[in-house]
């Protein structure tokens, strides 16, 4: 976000001269202007100029381009010239045309203009600020400019030395600096850095807390703030300083719509940072929030939905961290938890978006979590989803279902959700064509069923989510979904250990994707697929014997039990697979034709001990049978 600065008085005009014959004439005298030209007569002419550039500043900026004066302003821009405030005057009002940036940059004027910076005349600073700062709007060759001369480093000076004062003369000119290196930096990370190396970060902080009356300078801060929050190395920079407590002091003076929109696009950013939030919930952000949350969530006004999102948002960013959290959990008396829970039965879905995201948020730990499932939270999140089964709103069905997860990991908790009734509530999502949605209610589905037999052993036996599951397997496009779908399917057999779950997922041909998973390269995907195999081969074997086979599993058993890379888990749990499977005549010719012996047998000298002891079984074994 950048600014072009407008016109600063700079005394009055003498000429009132406004045809165009006067600027042509005015031009050509400046052209010709030599040393000894009388101050006067160079003073009318930029007199001319400036009437000129403010009756129509296009077309007089386009005369002074194509008459070749910029060269002349070059040697013009002297501290010891009395014109000199004149000429960097035009200079910043040309300069308001985009296509003059380059020419002035061209014509060698930054030079002068950065050397001008050194001066202690106020109004020869003013403008050379204004002209410096216009040259760099959206220009890469204009701060490229200002950079190899120098010009950030004296500004930042100036800035720190004028930082105290508040006479109107000090606070304009501080104002210009601040526009001008945030026009000088603006979307520039190599630039942003420079000036965060200088320690401008605690300079416009202190500015911020002393100016905090002056509405152009507080604008000007920010804005600058807005650019340089973006970059992960000053939010640490932010950390060390009191930016937390002047933003709220300020916002909470704030009662115009776009002002509150500009602190809240300086708060976002920093409030990515774990320190900042702990100092924005304790400078009292969240009370801020929780206010303008009240007043717009009735409202239908445009500003008022924006607020409301914006600090419903804000909100939930403040609860990613594991500190602002727990201070504002307050063992779930906290009067901020009992707020954000009274919006997920609001009547707004931006509400119901942020209370579900807040929930999930809290339920970063098992004892948040177990508290807010003995309160009553889960009826309040089934509730809302049953708001959004039919042409629902995604955003709040995955917020809903996130939550519902993170709260079924406690082992406590998974019984007291199951008899809830979580798992019926969930299923009626299966047709959901969001992969989002998809990705978050096999997570919960399979939280849920961690360790609990009866759950597992009723899904595992719903055919219609079976089916479902398999589809998912297939979701090349989602590889979220098809690892979830992958894992839910393992974790119905591991944790049913059923042979009814083994054959519905056999019908409906579950058994190749399972194999497919044991080659997964995440080693706990792999483990999990390994399991449920050995499972299926030790209870159903005769059933799922042809899909195994089709599938290919002994060559991808020899594949896993060759390879050094394998884990030690995989190596196990494929020899005991291994002995499982050559209770089936067919997969048994296969075991033997492969040379399993050779495998198995340099496994006995194996560095860990359970796979050297199963290497020695799974030899006897073989050995046996062939």
């Amino acid at each position: 976000m950048g600014v072009v600065q407008t016109a600063h008085s700079t005394g009055a005009i003498t000429h009132r001269r406004n045809t165009s014959d006067n600027l042509s004439d005015a031009l050509k005298k400046l052209k010709i202007t030599t040393t000894d030209s009388t101050a006067d007569s160079l003073e009318g002419c930029l007199d001319c100029l400036l009437q000129a550039l403010a009756q129509n500043n296009m077309e007089t900026s386009e005369k002074i381009q194509k008459s070749g004066v910029l060269q002349v302003f070059a040697s013009l821009l002297t501290p010891q010239s009395s014109c000199t405030a004149k000429v960097a005057n035009i200079i910043a009002e040309v300069a308001r045309n985009e296509f003059m940036r380059n020419p002035c940059v061209d014509a060698g004027l930054i030079p002068p203009l950065v050397q001008l910076l050194n001066c202690k005349d106020q109004e020869i600073l003013l403008q050379t600020g204004r002209a410096l700062g216009n040259i760099c709007y959206d220009s890469h060759e204009g701060r490229n400019a200002v950079d190899r001369a120098g010009g950030a480093h004296i500004v930042v000076d100036h800035i720190r030395s004028l930082c105290s004062k508040t006479d109107p003369a000090s606070e304009k000119l501080l104002t210009v600096f601040c526009g001008m290196l945030m026009n000088y930096s603006n979307e520039n990370d190599t630039l942003q850095s420079q000036l965060i190396n200088m320690g401008v970060i605690p300079t416009l902080v202190k500015l911020l807390g002393i100016h905090c009356q002056n509405a152009a300078l507080t604008e000007m801060c920010l804005v600058a703030f807005g650019n340089l929050a973006e970059l992960e190395s000053s939010k640490e920079q932010f950390a060390y300083t009191n930016i937390a407590e002047e933003l709220v002091k300020l916002f909470k003076k704030q009662i115009e719509h776009d002002k509150k929109e500009m602190i809240f696009e300086v708060l976002a950013p920093l409030a990515e940072n774990d320190v900042i939030k702990l100092q924005l919930v304790e400078a009292g952000l969240v009370e801020c929030l929780l206010e303008i949350v009240q007043k717009t969530v009735d409202s239908d006004k445009e500003d008022d939905i924006a607020e409301l999102k914006t600090a419903s948002d804000l909100m939930v960013l403040l609860l990613l961290g594991d500190e602002s959290m727990q201070k504002l959990f307050e063992g779930g008396k906290g009067s901020v938890f009992q707020r954000v829970l009274s919006w997920i039965p609001s009547n707004s879905h931006q509400l119901q978006l942020a209370g579900a995201l807040a929930i999930a948020n809290f339920a970063r730990n098992d004892g948040n979590c177990i508290h807010m499932v003995d309160n009553g939270i889960v009826q309040k999140l089934m509730d809302l989803l049953d708001r959004h089964v039919e042409d629902g709103n995604v955003t709040v069905q995955h917020a809903a279902l996130s939550a519902l997860r993170n709260l079924a990991i406690p082992v406590v908790n998974k019984a007291k959700m199951l008899s809830a009734g979580v798992a019926e509530a969930v299923l009626k999502f299966l047709r959901s064509e969001m992969p989002p949605v998809q990705f978050k209610l096999l997570g919960t589905l399979r939280m849920l069923i961690d360790a609990q037999a009866e759950a597992a052993e009723q899904l595992g036996k719903n055919v219609k989510l079976v089916e479902r599951l398999v589809e998912w397997c297939e979701a090349k496009d989602h590889a979220g979904v098809m690892g979830e779908s992958n894992r839910l399917l393992s974790a119905l057999i591991r944790h049913s250990k059923s042979k009814d779950v083994i054959r519905t997922i056999v019908q409906s041909g579950g058994i190749k994707h399972l194999v497919t998973m044991a080659t997964s390269e995440h080693v706990i995907m792999q483990n999990e697929a390994l399991v449920a195999l050995a499972l299926i081969a030790a209870l159903e074997l005769v059933t799922a014997e042809k899909d195994l086979e089709n599938a290919q599993l002994v060559q991808i058993l020899h594949r896993l039990l060759s390879d050094d890379r394998s884990a030690p888990e995989i190596k196990y749990n494929s020899m005991v697979l291994i002995c499982a499977l050559i209770g089936s005549e067919p997969l048994q010719k296969e075991v033997q034709s492969m040379a399993f012996l050779e495998v198995v047998s340099k496994l006995r000298s194996h560095e860990n001990k359970t796979v050297a002891q199963q290497a020695s079984l799974t030899e006897q074994r073989l050995a046996v049978e062939s």
